[in-house]
């Protein structure tokens, strides 16, 4: 307990004490409704506090682990040990000209619809992905034939001793669904993308289009992480599930989406265990019958629990 009151009061100098929570449970604060709890939840306001707090935890031993917007993300029912840090403060975007800067913890939907605003395309592809810019940028998030990569220029992170550094986007070995910011340990707090001016309706057409699409084929009715599988080289990941007849499969309160195979939604109050089971289950199913290994999309965090 003295451990935890000597901790809690280190991180209420750095951070205001309405953004650090104890014993949080981070099924509050993931997409899936899934996850146990942190031992302690921050919420920085800015870029210093993001830095201090990682050095505080590397002071004192602790883990440290960075949530995002929980939009791409399963947290174990054991809940994450040590500090876990929420960036939805950094919300900022800011345009100048055809360049928009934007913070981490803003949605990039709303990045693209600022981009709408000023007449600037190239984002139109994100007017769907619910995660955060940092996120988008963790992943290099994509749909609909674009991707980050397509209009990243550079951005600015905090690596694991908490020094602040400013990156081109070639620096980041951008590819499909992958960088190299988990390997580096970065948090990314703001994005710079580079756009194109546009005729404002035929962006908001095809913006409009790709929200039709998206709305009317995904399970947005029920808690889910996205889609949680990579795209098979050669092959759909829907369509090979949907083939496998696994539509409406169900363990505990996990299923596979009767609207999109693609998706498995928390359809009746499912814990993470039953999640992740029916994903497994998914993946060895296809496996079995068209010999093709589904990689997750969707990553997976925090303990089991004891």
């Amino acid at each position: 307990m003295a451990k935890e009151h000597h901790i809690y009061g280190k991180l209420t100098e750095i951070i205001p004490e309405r953004n650090v929570m104890l014993d949080e449970p981070l099924k509050n604060h993931t997409y899936t409704h899934l996850g146990g709890k942190a031992d302690y939840l921050v919420r920085p306001e800015t870029y210093e506090q993001v830095q201090e707090v990682v050095r505080l935890a590397n002071r004192e031993n602790m883990p440290f682990t960075l949530l995002g917007n929980g939009s791409n993300l399963i947290v174990k029912d054991g809940g994450i040990r040590g500090i876990v840090m929420n960036l939805q403060n950094l919300t900022s975007i800011e345009i100048e000209n055809q360049t928009i800067v934007a913070q981490s913890g803003a949605r990039i939907i709303d990045v693209s619809q600022k981009a709408l605003s000023h007449k600037l395309t190239g984002l139109e592809f994100a007017c769907g992905i619910p995660g955060s810019v940092g996120g988008a940028l963790f992943m290099n998030a994509g749909a609909y034939g674009g991707e980050v990569k397509d209009v990243l220029t550079s951005t600015k992170v905090v690596d694991r001793e908490g020094n602040l550094l400013s990156l081109t986007a070639d620096q980041l070995d951008l590819d499909y669904r992958t960088s190299n910011i988990p390997d580096k340990g970065y948090i990314v707090l703001e994005a710079t993308f580079t756009l194109e001016e546009g005729n404002y309706d035929e962006i908001k057409a095809v913006m409009d289009d790709l929200t039709y699409k998206r709305e009317s084929k995904q399970p947005l009715e029920y808690p889910s992480c996205g889609s949680v599988f990579k795209r098979p080289p050669g092959y759909f990941a829907g369509k090979l599930i949907q083939d496998s007849e696994l539509q409406g499969k169900q363990i505990g309160g996990a299923q596979v989406s009767l609207k999109h195979a693609g998706f498995i939604v928390n359809k009746d109050n499912a814990s993470a265990k039953e999640y992740i089971d029916l994903i497994h289950f998914v993946q060895n199913t296809v496996r079995e019958k068209f010999g093709v290994s589904l990689e997750r999309e969707v990553k997976i965090i925090g303990e089991d629990p004891k």
